[in-house]
């Protein structure tokens, strides 16, 4: 544990006091947004972005000791751990160099050097390693076996160099210097698949026919692209560094002689670069600039999702919510303040006839009038500009606003929203849901699956489980920022806040409609199964407008009250002043 914090500290440059409290309080169940808000004198005022980046490092350094000790373990079973080797795989820190040096122990399936191995070759490779100046062809002609399928002197030098190949490729030190080659001098081509040019699906992937850039500084997007387009089969993808390149790196180390000896291991070693090694490093390659495309696509998706939860809410108004559309019309319903349905009905005002157009602008007037009507929401899809066309047309003053309608269809057949309208059709579910969109994005949007939303071109591309992590972090994030109203919040913008999951949202939610509306943050202790930890995760984040306390309305931790109240008795006055009054404060 205690290398993970300096690790961390040192990758990071987060100082190790911060680190260790930080891993401490994660240990003991806390949450990324009670530690970052409310032990920031325990962290040193670490933000959301560096807990998380220490949570997820914790996470992937244990995954790594996981992996070690499963190497060491193999190693020692088959009685292949040396003290020298058990070093160097103990001090390993990346997945990357691990991997390297169980390489030439890995249990492999059936190659060429392993056919060599079993005709009995392997002294006739060492040979030749240690003995490059001499002719082999004398030691060679001793290998001989028409039974083990060596028939020649040629055929036990080409076997011999198999294995020669294999190792060199499994090599752990060039390993890591053709690594970093690749990572600093690697192109990425691609070109369009044989037969597929004229293909009408292709042209999407038109650009990418005959296309070459460093491996290094290829965004992200067009890594997902090219990706995509190999993936459907328009395009051919590859990683390339020139073989001489790796060959050269290879040579010194493994050949010391010109001589006949000498020329049988060069040829080992450049098949062994170009055969083995450098299809490997371009698989590596490929998967690492795969991982590096999805971090940035998956960072650019969260924030694309932040920016739609914590949209500016309308607020509490009432709404007539449109679902345009045009052959099944425009699905139309009336929301009041709270977000309830009181009406819902089918306007066909896009592709009807001019009567069913003058019998839609009559009913619109007639709703916004007969509910006093404050803003009227239009879903951002098919159909969407003709709708609002049509709408402005009646010349009505109530302001009109595009909503984002996506995932709408998403939450309209879900069972969340089978539940909160068991009576209506898919259609007006989605409806209310653009309406309720306007009035509290957030609230509305946390009933959706995340990945649901849309929140990017390429999200189907990239890793599904590091996307619903992030997703998942942000809206956990937002969610806890702006606070949640317990006595109004549904059981699944409960389930996002700090400390609580879904069993005890829904008991929160039970609770309420059992008892009433909570009358301070301290009545949650009476809720089932919500223990202390849970209370003190949660507590800060939950509002209760009107509680018992002043302070259960703020974002102040119930176990910061008694030091406001100290505050409030030292400056002459109330609690409550303390938060409505700037003098006082």
């Amino acid at each position: 544990m205690t290398q993970y914090l300096e690790t961390i500290a040192r990758e990071t440059g987060i100082p190790l006091s911060s680190v260790s409290a930080t891993a401490k309080l994660l240990a003991e169940g806390g949450t990324v947004p009670f530690i970052s808000r409310y032990r920031k004198e325990q962290t040193g005022s670490l933000d959301e972005v560096q807990i998380t980046t220490i949570r997820d490092r914790m996470l992937q350094l244990a995954e790594l000791d996981t992996r070690r000790s499963a190497i060491l373990k193999s190693l020692d079973e088959r009685s292949l751990l040396t003290p020298g080797l058990k070093s160097k795989i103990e001090a390993a820190l990346t997945l990357g160099t691990l991997e390297d040096l169980f390489a030439p122990f890995r249990p492999k399936r059936q190659t060429r050097a392993t056919k060599a191995i079993e005709r009995g070759l392997t002294p006739l490779a060492d040979w030749l390693l240690e003995n490059q100046s001499a002719d082999p062809a004398d030691e060679a002609a001793k290998f001989i076996d028409a039974e083990k399928e060596v028939p020649t002197a040629a055929d036990a030098l080409a076997g011999a160099r198999d294995i020669i190949a294999e190792r060199v490729a499994d090599d752990a030190t060039l390993r890591g210097r053709v690594r970093k080659t690749y990572q600093e001098e690697a192109t990425v081509s691609s070109r369009v698949m044989y037969g597929r040019e004229e293909d009408a699906e292709a042209q999407k992937f038109r650009d990418y026919f005959e296309w070459s850039e460093p491996l290094k500084s290829i965004p992200s997007h067009r890594m997902l692209a090219i990706r995509r387009g190999e993936k459907d089969g328009f395009l051919l993808m590859r990683v390339e560094v020139p073989s001489d390149r790796v060959v050269q790196q290879a040579l010194p180390d493994w050949v010391k002689s010109r001589a006949e000896g000498g020329k049988q291991v060069a040829l080992a070693v450049e098949d062994g670069c170009k055969r083995l090694l450098m299809p490997s490093m371009e698989t590596e390659a490929r998967l690492m600039a795969k991982k590096r495309a999805d971090e940035t696509a998956i960072g650019v998706f969260g924030e694309n999702l932040r920016e739609l939860l914590l949209d500016p809410p309308l607020g509490e108004k009432r709404l007539l919510a449109i679902d345009p559309g045009f052959r099944t019309g425009c699905k139309t319903v009336v929301l009041d303040r709270s977000g309830k349905l009181l009406h819902h009905t089918v306007l066909h005002c896009t592709a009807g006839s001019q009567q069913q157009a003058y019998e839609a602008a009559v009913e619109v007037t007639t709703l916004i009038r007969k509910h006093d009507i404050e803003a009227i929401a239009i879903g951002n899809g098919t159909a969407s500009r003709e709708t609002e066309a049509f709408i402005r047309k009646i010349k009505i003053t109530v302001p009109i606003v595009m909503v984002n309608e996506s995932g709408a269809s998403i939450y309209s057949a879900s069972d969340v929203a089978r539940e909160e309208f068991p009576n209506e059709d898919v259609t007006v579910r989605g409806a209310v849901s653009i309406g309720r969109r306007l009035m509290d994005p957030l609230a509305e949007l946390v009933k959706i699956d995340p990945k649901s939303i849309g929140v990017g071109q390429y999200q189907h591309d990239v890793d599904q489980r590091a996307l619903k992590n992030n997703l998942d972090d942000t809206v956990i994030s937002c969610v806890n920022a702006v606070g949640v109203e317990l006595n109004t919040a549904s059981k699944q913008l409960l389930s996002y806040v700090s400390g609580l999951n879904a069993t005890l949202a829904e008991n929160i939610v039970a609770f309420r409609n059992e008892n009433g509306a909570f009358a301070s943050r301290a009545q949650l202790k009476k809720v089932p199964r919500l223990g202390d930890k849970a209370f003190e995760q949660a507590a800060g984040f939950l509002r209760v407008r009107g509680g018992a306390h002043p302070l259960d309305s703020s974002a102040v931790h119930p176990e910061r009250y008694a030091l406001v109240e100290q505050m409030a008795a030292d400056a002459g006055c109330k609690v409550g002043e303390l938060l409505t009054n700037g003098k006082s404060t």
